[in-house]
């Protein structure tokens, strides 16, 4: 079956427009949609929730020695060979997983477009397949969970999208190696996979040898296995973004990423539809797919398009007890402070094992609708300004930078454009009556605007222009906490 699955990569890329090398990729553009969209929901839903321990890598972790998620196995589940990841499987259930009602509740949230985790590290496919018999169809749920989301947000208007974290299996399991576990039982091999153990892989020095690109790769058997999963995963459910996680960007990988992208393109073009990639770190050179900064974001405008990945949850991308959350006002204005430097936000949520989706997380995205309803038109479909903002507060560039607050002022500015308007969000809103925007002062009349109105109420605001900055008189004092969005017209 792999072999024949390469023969068909091999001849839709000898067919079709695009080619295997980047210099043909780099051809393929940023779909519009997505350009436009601005807010997606990312989903993090597996085995990992039944633990409900640590994070979602407790599939790693409660193999390693050295961690607090072993020591819980033992005293909660018992000796790794008796009770191992596996045995997890039949717990996870799903009972309570309604696709219908979480789209509803992803629309509500302003979202646009929607990409489930379809294989997490650990190795269980939450998608029909044919390549690993250890997936939600044949087990836990018995059920097509990425068929039944796709259909639900279809019906919903959401764009379907896609996450594959496979590539970091070869060696996620390692540490069961070094113990008696049931990582070494050959009747789960294809389960817990290579399992590939060496001292640079072992414990948290794996993310030391992980993140250079001439470490240990590979086997050439398991890129291909890598590269059919994959391409079958969007035969079947057809996504219009296909999500990597990190160490697609060992060397090893690389030819088999050109191959995927080509193949992917190529078929995208035969159905008639506009996709992209999301990558991390260096896998792909730019301008052929999407960058993406993990839970971070970037300081300045990007002259590429690119994306934030982040969850409401602070500690954890998949559901635990422990989950602390991020609250509607530090989400919305990392949403804006991402659009305004020309980026995209997937916003993750955790389900819990049955299905789910938190209380917390619930009004979280309930929250970011209702501000999305008033204040989404300086979001959707806008472009960045001359310059992203004014103010002191910033980011850091860089992944993991997003769970502490920004604190912004009142003086603290992040500016979006569309079609002559230029939208002015007021990163905290002003106690008084008077808001004053400097990158907006009068200078030789070089750009005369018409008119001011903030976002919510039709009627348009005196301001007026000086050599220090354009000063607006709002009506009213803001009754919100949420940042407040300008929207100012061009003459």
């Amino acid at each position: 079956m792999v072999n024949d699955y390469l023969k068909k990569i091999d001849c839709v890329i000898e067919n079709g427009k695009y080619k295997d090398n980047w210099q043909s990729l780099c051809n393929h553009e940023t779909p519009q949609w997505y350009h436009n969209a601005k807010f997606g929901i990312f989903i993090h839903w597996g085995i990992y929730s039944v633990p409900a321990f640590g994070n979602e890598w407790y599939s790693r972790n409660m193999y390693d020695k050295t961690t607090r998620e072993y020591r819980h196995h033992i005293k909660t589940y018992g000796n790794h060979k008796d009770f191992g990841y596996k045995d997890f499987i039949p717990m996870f259930k799903g009972e309570k997983f309604n696709a219908d009602e979480w789209a509803a509740l992803f629309k509500e949230s302003g979202a646009k477009y929607v990409m489930p985790v379809a294989e997490h590290h650990d190795g269980f496919a939450m998608y029909n397949t044919d390549f690993n018999r250890w997936n939600s169809v044949n087990m836990g749920p018995c059920r097509d969970v990425a068929g039944e989301i796709k259909a639900a947000c279809e019906k919903e208007g959401l764009v379907y999208c896609a996450s594959s974290h496979r590539a970091e299996h070869y060696f996620f399991m390692n540490m069961g190696r070094t113990f008696d576990s049931d990582v070494n039982d050959e009747k789960y091999a294809d389960f817990y996979g290579p399992a590939y153990h060496c001292k640079a892989f072992d414990s948290w020095k794996m993310n030391i040898a992980a993140a250079n690109v001439r470490a240990q790769s590979p086997t050439e058997e398991f890129l291909k296995d890598w590269l059919v999963r994959t391409c079958e995963l969007i035969d079947r459910y057809q996504p219009k973004v296909v999500y990597f996680d990190w160490w697609i960007h060992n060397q090893a990988f690389k030819p088999y990423l050109q191959k995927f992208a080509a193949y992917y393109y190529n078929r995208a073009a035969e159905w008639g539809e506009d996709v992209t990639i999301n990558y991390k770190h260096n896998a792909f050179p730019p301008g052929c797919a999407i960058f993406d900064v993990e839970r971070g974001a970037l300081k300045d405008i990007s002259p590429t398009a690119w994306q934030t990945c982040t969850a409401i949850a602070k500690n954890s991308w998949g559901y635990t007890e422990n989950n602390q959350f991020k609250s509607v006002g530090h989400i919305v204005c990392d949403l804006i402070d991402i659009v305004s430097k020309n980026g995209m936000m997937l916003l993750n949520v955790g389900p819990k094992a049955d299905g789910t989706i938190t209380a917390e997380e619930t009004a979280v995205l309930k929250g970011i609708g209702k501000w999305l309803r008033i204040n989404g038109e300086g979001i959707y479909d806008t472009r960045c300004w001359k310059h992203f903002g004014e103010g002191k507060a910033n980011v850091k560039d860089g992944f993991f930078q997003d769970n502490k607050k920004k604190g912004y002022k009142e003086t603290d500015f992040r500016f979006t454009y569309k079609n002559g308007m230029i939208y002015a969000f007021q990163m905290k809103p002003a106690k008084g009556n008077t808001v004053r925007i400097k990158s907006f002062k009068r200078v030789n009349e070089d750009m005369i605007i018409k008119s001011v109105k903030l976002l919510g109420d039709d009627k348009s605001l005196l301001f007026e222009r000086n050599k220090k900055c354009m000063e607006i008189h709002l009506r009213d004092k803001v009754q919100t906490d949420l940042p407040i969005c300008f929207k100012i017209e061009i003459k």
